[in-house]
């Protein structure tokens, strides 16, 4: 992988640090920014400095070449014989390359003084460092491990991406062995420390749990403080403890009582001992494992004098921490979700739990492998794995290993069980094994490979693709809850397919992470959505009278805006049938809606229909992003507030209030109202104050299908006056095209993609299914590369610009031909 650093090194600076022996000097001195450990991650040459790290299965040094051909300059190595056949080459010589890269990033994190929380234990490590994370990130410019990097490798890359604008770091450590905790304390040098808990993983490294528990408190060798539950807490120890407990022990914090809540949140009173002070907060979910972590993330929080009420509103925020699952079209209407490269008891919950709800009610077939190092007697182990099948309802179980079949006495017979012993045979017979219509989730340990058996079932289909990554999806979401008073709701936009990006897969996830409403244009987007077993609100903006049927049906709410729609919805709902709806306010967009001229027949059509319930009155800001037109968006809140208080008087109760879009949300705080809605901030576009926090969603992908070497006078593509080559070039034809919605404005050079990180222009029009590209300085550019159209460079601004438009409309035009692929970490 590749970690950036901006703190400026240079080899020579890295030659004294290591104090490695020079085996030879490069010409010059470039920067070193950039730690290279795995060559297939090369993005930028000149500045990488590349470990060549022995493996089990493969050695660093064997892939020097090619990386050297590449342009990589800066090699630490254990040995290399004849650096002269390199001769543009720096070698450095180490005795071991990865203590070198530790010895590397300690120096780095020495550099800093700044708070860092280190984090370890068995469990939890991960969901304690995201949720600090987002906790803290209001107040701190934080840095933490990416993904669940906690290794021997993991920590020193970890480490290398802190930067000078840095005001908090948060590493997580994991070891499997004694004599290892050591090294990572002295990368890390945490001032804050942070024991999960002691569990079963890695047992087989260690002779006894005392053991374990000693090795790992080894981090905190040179902390500051530790935060632990009680019973945990070191007996003798220099570092200063603030410790919780849920059982009455002496703690810090003790939990007093934890009333879980019908809507599966929890509501925990605890003492502050030392002040003998009550507080309280309340979690969104109330599972054993979130309880634990989120007393660890409330002690850390005081420690850093985070203000509780502060505390208590963003822990009513926090989402759960899912690992990368990627969610694809598969053969026979199936929907693959891929997650082929862990499993352990946790993560198979998770899975499980994510692949349910991508399958509503339909049925869910799971692909396991054998558990390896659960630390569990076999009987042990297999029992808690039925249990998580049965609870999740699997509706067939393929296993393959030596050992999973003892799972078999313990499923019921309902659960259709086979069994193969090694991915191979697998693969061998899949073709007697049908597959329709369901959900089919891939869960193995890395031996199995389990990423044969997912190219196996994925459909095969058009190398184009949108990828969309509900992480950053998620981080959006979050970035504008924050934004929000207590109390005000969200409505989150997936009309247009969720701006292209699949309405029921992005749905799905806001309902999982508690949005409130969702808005979609016509009632055939919500039915959909209803049939894919989403339960949220609906509020539909362009209902038409032939839809009301289905919309009361599948509990659908119209939006209403004329009295000519209002006087049909009350024929239709008669006496009989309670209709939910939205009354939609014209105060100035002068699109749809009712204008100030139209309440009194309004409000006395309204007495005479007690059956319809108003959900919310809502209203649209022609210009909330606009500063030179700030005071129309005022008079625009002014007039809606009036007619909003005329309708609460005359219904007697108070529906909800909503006027801010994405715009309003960032620039209008005084308007939130009751509720806002959000549509193209979720998916990474927004305003200048907010961009730098929100994260690309949506990343456009295509592929390179051929490269021709054409000379100088030829022409490439249609219209031969348009692409006419004035020397010789190399030309790539790339799978994607107008039909797709790649449209003709990007052709002939006023649009450039990205290849291997390189931006090549396009050449002559583009065509219906393809595109052709100008490769001739990316001279390493192959058949089969990717090619992005769209994502964090070139971005979709930079295309919406080139096409005369709007990301919006970048997003929407892509064609539904384009599979969707879906990845969460």
């Amino acid at each position: 992988m590749v970690y950036l650093c901006p703190v400026r090194y240079h080899l020579s600076d890295i030659q004294q640090i290591l104090g490695a022996r020079w085996l030879q000097q490069p010409a010059g001195d470039p920067p070193t920014e950039q730690l290279l450990f795995d060559s297939r991650s090369l993005t930028t040459p000149a500045n990488a400095l590349f470990f060549a790290l022995p493996g089990k299965h493969r050695d660093g040094h064997r892939f020097i070449p090619e990386l050297y051909a590449q342009g990589v300059r800066q090699f630490v190595v254990k040995q290399w014989p004849e650096p002269e056949l390199l001769p543009e080459a720096g070698f450095l010589q180490v005795d071991d390359p990865l203590k070198a890269l530790q010895a590397l990033a300690a120096h780095h994190r020495s550099r800093f003084q700044i708070p860092v929380i280190g984090i370890t234990g068995s469990n939890g490590k991960t969901v304690v460092k995201e949720w600090l994370a987002q906790l803290l990130s209001p107040d701190f410019d934080l840095v933490r491990s990416p993904k669940s990097y906690n290794s021997q490798i993991g920590v020193p890359l970890s480490v290398w991406q802190m930067q000078e604008r840095h005001t908090l770091a948060i590493f997580e450590a994991g070891i499997s062995q004694t004599g290892e905790m050591e090294q990572l304390e002295r990368i890390i040098q945490p001032s804050i420390g942070i024991f999960t808990n002691l569990g079963a993983a890695h047992q087989e490294g260690f002779a006894s749990d005392a053991e374990k528990l000693a090795e790992k408190m080894k981090l905190f060798a040179h902390s500051d403080v530790l935060v632990c539950e009680s019973r945990w807490a070191p007996a003798q120890t220099q570092t200063k403890l603030f410790t919780w407990s849920k059982n009455g022990e002496p703690a810090q914090l003790q939990v007093q009582s934890i009333e879980k809540l019908h809507n599966g949140g929890a509501h925990i009173t605890a003492m502050l001992t030392e002040s003998g002070q009550t507080l309280s907060l309340q979690l969104p979910f109330s599972d054993d494992a979130s309880l634990e972590n989120a007393l660890h993330c409330w002690s850390a929080l005081m420690l850093l004098n985070i203000p509780q009420q502060t505390i208590e509103h963003r822990m009513l925020r926090l989402e759960h921490v899912e690992m990368r699952l990627e969610v694809k079209a598969a053969i026979q209407r199936c929907t693959l979700i891929n997650d082929a490269y862990s499993n352990d008891l946790d993560s198979l919950r998770l899975a499980l739990q994510f692949a349910r709800r991508q399958a509503a009610k339909g049925p869910l077939t799971l692909i396991l492998s054998d558990v390896l190092q659960s630390g569990l007697s076999p009987r042990a182990l297999w029992k808690a794995v039925a249990d998580q099948v049965q609870t999740h309802q699997v509706d067939r179980l393929i296993g393959i290993g030596s050992e999973i079949p003892a799972i078999r006495e313990l499923l019921p017979d309902s659960v259709a069980c086979s069994f193969y012993p090694a991915t191979e045979v697998f693969l061998e017979q899949i073709g007697q094994l049908e597959f329709r219509e369901e959900t089919i989730l891939l869960k193995g340990a890395r031996a199995f490979a389990f990423e044969r058996i997912a190219r196996r079932l994925e459909q095969k289909a058009h190398k184009t693709v949108l990828e969309v990554n509900l992480s950053a999806l998620l981080n959006n979401l979050k970035t504008y809850q924050r934004m929000l008073r207590p109390g005000t709701k969200m409505m989150v936009m997936v009309k247009a397919e969720g701006y292209g990006a699949g309405s029921a897969q992005v749905a799905k996830l806001l309902e999982f992470h508690q949005a409130d409403y969702l808005g979609v244009a016509y009632a055939d987007e919500g039915i959909a959505l209803r049939e894919a077993g989403v339960s949220l609100p609906i509020l539909v903006l362009n209902p038409e009278p032939a839809s009301f049927e289905v919309l009361w049906r599948f509990r659908l709410e119209p939006e209403v805006y004329s009295m000519e729609l209002l006087e049909e919805i009350v024929d239709f709902a008669g006496a009989d049938k309670s209709l939910a709806i939205h009354l939609k306010l014209d105060t100035g967009m002068h699109r749809l809606g009712f204008e100030p001229a139209d309440m009194p027949a309004l409000l006395e059509k309204l007495k005479k229909a007690p059956h319809l319930r108003v959900a919310s009155v809502f209203s649209h800001l022609a210009a909330s992003d606009a500063p030179v037109h700030d005071e129309f968006t005022r008079a625009q809140a002014k007039i809606f507030q009036n007619m909003a208080k005329q309708i609460q008087e005359t219904l007697g109760y108070a529906p909800l209030r909503h006027i801010c879009n994405t715009g309003g949300i960032e620039r209008w705080p005084e308007f939130h109202f009751d509720m806002v809605r959000l549509g193209i901030g979720l998916y990474g576009i927004g305003g200048q104050a907010i961009q730098h926090q929100l994260q690309v969603v949506n990343v456009l992908k295509a592929t390179i299908s051929q490269i021709k070497n054409i000379p100088a006078g030829e022409t490439v593509g249609y219209n031969r006056n348009s692409g006419v080559l004035n020397k010789p070039r190399r030309i790539a034809t790339i799978s994607i095209g107008y039909a797709d919605g790649f449209l003709r404005l990007a052709g002939g050079g006023r649009y450039t993609v990205a290849v291997r990180g390189h931006l090549a222009a396009t050449v002559g029009n583009v065509c219906m299914d393809m595109t052709m590209i100008d490769v001739t300085d990316i001279p390493d550019a192959r058949v089969g590369d990717e090619v992005v159209i769209f994502g964090h460079n070139p971005l979709v601004q930079d295309l919406a610009q080139c096409l005369q438009t709007i990301p919006y409309e970048v997003f929407t035009n892509v064609s539904d031909r384009v599979k969707r692929v879906y990845w969460q970490e």
